[in-house]
């Protein structure tokens, strides 16, 4: 008979476990007894279960076959990212703000349920989805994700009164508005909100936050793409609040430096691989009307049926129209995406980084450049059929010195000093913009001619293309 003693049951209530092949498991609360709201309600709710029928990588999974991962695993990488980062940071954040900072459970779980929440208003097609329909309505994906943790899951949220750490201090209640104001990465500082809040959103829309920290790492892996190490528990490690904010321990810098280059090596070769751009030109194409056909209207204004709107219902949804007389001319485009009949050939690709970015090409939309180029073709080729596509991302803030909401500070023990001067080095290899210009037609015979005629273009030189190549 053995001496040992078992263990309290007690350490195993309360909480439960998910299986992650990113980070390996993730804790999440479960009721105690009956009626106790917790993480397990907001995760079972029909607004997050949605997500399990939102994918991750919108077009990008029809290049790599593996990336067929969604927004819920995503979800729940992210709501364990940003549980991770508040446990670690708590220490320095109750160092700078004393008493105004509340309980260490609190503060935890309003950071799991900002990351949990983040990318609850995403539509099909993802950011795609923003871009195509929502802009109509001058919303993004953010506003509807505001919008579902107010008015649906409010109520559970103010229930909730602890974390995978502990219970909140007494008289600590969650505010569903305090959960949704870091999701807005572009929103106007609310005065009224408090201090500690303000702290933690770089952490929600950031260089490096809970969000990107996981996707980087979730993406690469499912697409099978090796972009090298992401050190997230060095960056965490070496992460702390100062009396000026958010700030990054010098010992951490070689991590973020390699973090922001796996994150635009992503960028290059999945988010914006030349096939996931050829199918969303066509996408764009046909979206439009796809929407007016199945949607009613502005999202806020039909929550019910945005409860039901996923990649999933879309995709049966067009597939359906391909088995009728329904919709017929869309259903052949349709058709074509579905049978991943790619329309688009890539005829020429360059990569701008901001120092090349001369003649305004950052500011010139796709639409000016095609009449550009269209303007030095020769006239043999006057109704050549091409378009151009301007795919750009921000590796890093232009300025180290104007982040705004995302300003963080480097710390330098041989000094002492907490300042932005040293991210100016920490930045120096990274470019702050790039621009990845392609120019795509119907096939590849004319792509001499159009490569020499959209180089030039670009260079701003006159063209030195006076018949067809």
């Amino acid at each position: 008979m053995s001496n040992v003693s078992p263990p309290m049951q007690s350490e195993y209530e309360g909480t439960a476990l998910i299986a992650d092949p990113i980070h390996r498991y993730i804790q999440f609360t479960v009721p105690e007894k009956r009626g106790e709201i917790t993480e397990k309600h907001i995760i079972d709710s029909p607004w997050v279960q949605r997500l399990r029928y939102i994918y991750q990588l919108q077009s990008a999974r029809w290049v790599y076959p593996s990336a067929e991962h969604s927004r819920f695993q995503h979800s729940l990488g992210a709501m364990h990212l940003a549980g991770e980062f508040a446990k670690h940071l708590y220490p320095s954040l109750r160092g700078v703000l004393g008493d105004e900072c509340p309980s260490a459970p609190f503060i935890e779980e309003t950071m799991r349920l900002t990351g949990l929440l983040h990318d609850l208003g995403h539509g099909p097609f993802g950011h795609f989805f923003d871009d195509n329909f929502l802009h109509e309505f001058k919303i993004t994906h953010e506003d509807l994700g505001q919008a579902i943790i107010r008015e649906k899951l409010g109520d559970l949220i103010r229930q909730i009164r602890r974390g995978p750490s502990g219970p909140f201090a007494p008289g600590e209640e969650l505010q569903p508005d305090d959960i949704a104001f870091p999701i807005k990465k572009d929103g106007e500082e609310d005065a009224t909100k408090p201090r500690w809040l303000k702290f933690l959103q770089p952490l929600t829309s950031g260089i490096f936050t809970f969000d990107n920290l996981d996707y980087v790492s979730r993406d690469s892996y499912m697409c099978g793409v090796a972009v090298g190490p992401v050190d997230r528990e060095r960056l965490i490690h070496y992460t702390f609040f100062s009396p000026k904010g958010l700030t990054l321990h010098k010992a951490g810098n070689a991590a973020l430096t390699m973090f922001l280059n796996a994150r635009l090596y992503l960028y290059t070769n999945v988010y914006y691989h030349r096939t996931t751009r050829a199918i969303d030109l066509h996408l764009r194409e046909i979206f439009p009307e796809t929407m007016r056909l199945m949607f009613p209207g502005n999202p806020l204004d039909h929550m019910e049926d945005y409860l039901r709107l996923t990649d999933w219902s879309l995709l049966e949804e067009v597939s359906r129209w391909r088995r009728s007389a329904k919709n017929r001319a869309l259903a052949r485009e349709w058709g074509r995406i579905l049978d991943r009949d790619i329309k688009w050939k890539m005829a020429y690709d360059r990569t701008l980084s901001l120092n090349e970015l001369r003649f305004g090409v950052a500011l010139i939309q796709d639409a000016d450049w095609e009449r550009r180029i269209r303007s030095a073709l020769p006239a043999s080729a006057e109704g050549l059929v091409f378009r151009v596509d301007l795919a750009t991302q921000d590796p890093r803030p232009e300025s180290p010195f104007a982040m705004g909401k995302k300003q963080i500070y480097i710390y330098d023990p041989s000094t002492g000093e907490v300042a932005t001067e040293s991210l100016s080095e920490l930045f120096e290899f990274i470019p702050s913009k790039v621009v990845q210009f392609r120019v795509f037609a119907l096939d590849h015979q004319n792509d001499h001619l159009l490569s020499r005629v959209a180089e030039e273009t670009l260079r701003g030189s006159p063209p030195s293309v006076k018949t067809s190549v």
